[in-house]
């Protein structure tokens, strides 16, 4: 066997005193709808889930996966073999040392189409995995069959809306099967949850870390805090009062439009990050006047990317065409490449084209605010060019509905985070007769992205998804703009706290300040 990702060394410290710490007070948008892991969820809920459960395997600050529970995991030569060895020193927040036979009674759980878990398509021949079969050769080791090598397995078991494919220990169900509360490994257990207006986590005493530093949600997680408080405030303007008035110390998602009041203030810290989303315009390319690459190419240089992005986040995110996140691992020298607004070079291609001031219609929605700032940014920009854009705010149902049906010339679009390249392309790559939704229809494209699922070798992953990046380049099936950022605030007498490429709060490794 090969290893592909080996991770060793000494065990973190144990859990220090915490107890004269006050209480870490955090806002939520909204109620966790459940702690069953990746069952009825939300961003939300998976916020709050990463502090309780620890999978095999994690998502690091770069999106690539590492080890959590597993102290080295072993790839098979052909790829379909993945063989995981439990870290030594780790126990359940109940004192019980978890081993392999938990490891299999929570895949068995998972895997049962009654629990509703939504990660089940995803490894069972639906999606890009299928497991055939799950071992434990002892107490240490799990060994996890393939039908057929995927890049994609590890990523899988690590996606926060699979609940981490946390492990529990039984007692965190009723006798009948049901859930019950976690009886987890994870730096924080659960005290008391009063729905609709908090969630308490208390500082597990048995918490062993992990090697390493804290890196997304691997390494050290040790809670310097006895208590986190998770509060649920949903009105954006009640929790910037709360924070300004020293009511929450962290309001991890704060909105654009109150950064300069925040920034105005020397008791709260402002933090920005890259996350996983892209903001981007659709484009239709089967519309009769948009299927023209010379029209698609004469709106994409029309456009000062830059100034978007600036104007839109208010300078926190950097302009970036390529669908490859900043954030990503995968993201280099072609990802990273600029376009360089040309008015004089889109009008000689509109002209070539034979555009003569058709209008294009440019759907866009006041919910989300950055999608209409960009698509009056869009629509300024196109017209020094000559290019005639109306933009049409719609509801953002309607929006959706006109996505998922393919019905428009151009969007102004974003989409979430998607932690592996082959998701990044994948999610608007494909056939539009069969998924209207999908932007980009080409097999050449699409039979890249199929391969670069099955494939783990780093190197050989980049060389495809660089690939991609020039046929999308040349193709322009729709305009990235940006890579998403996510904004925090929080008092100033907080220490340690970070965002990271996900966005989701992080309090371990984080105190406060008397």
């Amino acid at each position: 066997m090969k290893k592909l990702v080996i991770v060793l060394g000494l065990l973190g410290a144990a859990l220090p005193a915490a107890a004269q710490q006050p209480a870490l007070r955090i806002r939520l948008g909204a109620d966790a709808r459940t702690l069953d892991p990746g069952t009825n969820r939300d961003a939300i809920t998976d916020a709050i889930q990463t502090n309780l459960f620890e999978g095999l395997v994690a998502f690091k600050d770069d999106s690539s996966v590492g080890p959590v529970l597993a102290k080295s995991v072993a790839v098979s030569e052909d790829g379909k073999t993945y063989t995981f060895v439990l870290r030594d020193g780790v126990k359940f927040s109940n004192g019980a040392p978890p081993t392999t036979k938990d490891v299999l009674f929570a895949w068995q759980r998972y895997t049962d189409p009654k629990t509703g878990w939504r990660c089940l398509s995803e490894v069972d021949g639906r999606g890009a995995v299928k497991v055939t079969g799950v071992t434990a050769p002892d107490d240490r080791t799990v060994v996890f069959t393939l039908e057929k090598p995927s890049a994609l397995f590890l990523a899988t078991l690590s996606r926060p809306d699979c609940g981490g494919t946390g492990i529990f220990h039984s007692s965190s169900l009723n006798p009948d099967g049901s859930w019950r509360e976690p009886v987890t490994t994870g730096p924080y257990k659960l005290g008391e949850w009063k729905r609709g207006q908090f969630i308490r986590l208390l500082a597990n005493e048995h918490y062993t870390a992990g090697p390493g530093p804290r890196d997304g949600l691997t390494g050290d997680k040790t809670p310097l805090v006895a208590q986190v408080d998770y509060l649920v405030i949903p009105d954006e303007a009640t929790a910037k009062a709360a924070l300004l008035s020293n009511g929450i110390d962290i309001n991890w998602d704060i909105a654009t439009s109150d950064l300069q009041e925040y920034r105005s203030r020397k008791d709260i810290v402002i933090e920005s990050v890259p996350t996983m989303s892209i903001s981007d315009l659709l484009i239709q390319t089967k519309d009769p006047l948009l299927s023209d690459i010379r029209m698609r190419k004469a709106i994409l240089l029309s456009l000062d990317l830059k100034t978007i992005a600036d104007e839109v986040t208010g300078s926190q995110s950097k302009a970036s065409h390529s669908p490859i996140p900043r954030s990503s691992a995968y993201h280099k020298a072609k990802q990273a490449a600029p376009i360089h607004r040309d008015i004089p070079a889109a009008k000689k291609l509109l002209a070539e084209a034979g555009y003569r001031g058709q209008v294009i219609k440019l759907l866009a929605n006041k919910r989300y605010p950055e999608m209409f700032d960009q698509a009056i940014l869009v629509q300024a920009m196109a017209r020094e060019a000559g290019i005639n854009i109306d933009v049409e705010v719609v509801d953002w149902g309607v929006q959706q509905d006109r996505y998922l049906a393919g019905n428009y010339q151009m969007m102004s679009h974003s989409f979430s985070a998607r932690l592996d390249p082959s998701l990044s392309f994948e999610m608007f790559t494909g056939e539009k007769a069969t998924q209207p939704r999908k932007a980009w229809d080409s097999k050449a494209a699409a039979d890249l992205v199929t391969r670069s699922m099955a494939i783990a070798d780093p190197a050989q992953r980049q060389a495809i998804f660089d690939k991609l990046e020039d046929m999308y380049r040349a193709d322009i099936p729709m305009i990235t703009l940006f890579s998403g950022t996510r904004l925090s605030a929080s008092r100033s007498n907080i220490e340690g706290y970070r965002s990271w490429a996900l966005g989701t709060p992080r309090p371990w490794g984080v105190s406060i300040k008397q």
